[in-house]
């Protein structure tokens, strides 16, 4: 990933081992990680129970905060599609009765119908 795309908020799909190093300690036994995606240095995970975000503080990204949204917390969420000239997509997910919804930008080249179908299918289970 680019590092004008990541100061630009876009995100890139995170390597499988990658996200099992970084998730080691957290996820649980039974818990299964689908897919990661970075934005700049921090990262928002959907395994089959929860969506985890990780948010890297300080100059050095050392300290880090996950927040965990459980998936029946999720009220409702959207994908808006890329144009015919810019491949980037959007997600949004509104979170309880949160009024302002969780907005990440995907750039070109995530599977934002295969992620789309995952936290359907996370949500509805």
């Amino acid at each position: 990933m680019g590092l004008l795309s990541s100061l630009m908020g876009n995100a890139s799909e995170v390597d499988m081992e990658e996200l099992q190093e970084t998730l080691e300690s957290v996820v649980y036994e039974g818990e299964e990680v689908k897919a990661g995606f970075k934005v700049f240095r921090d990262m928002f995970v959907f395994t089959n129970k929860r969506l985890i975000l990780i948010d890297r503080q300080g100059l050095t990204g050392k300290k880090s905060e996950y927040l965990t949204i459980p998936y029946k917390s999720i009220s409702k969420f959207s994908v808006e599609t890329a144009g015919t000239f810019d491949a980037d997509a959007e997600l949004k997910i509104w979170v309880g009765s949160d009024p302002a919804p969780i907005s990440k930008e995907l750039k070109g080249g995530v599977d934002i119908v295969g992620l789309q179908k995952s936290l359907a299918a996370c949500m509805f289970s």
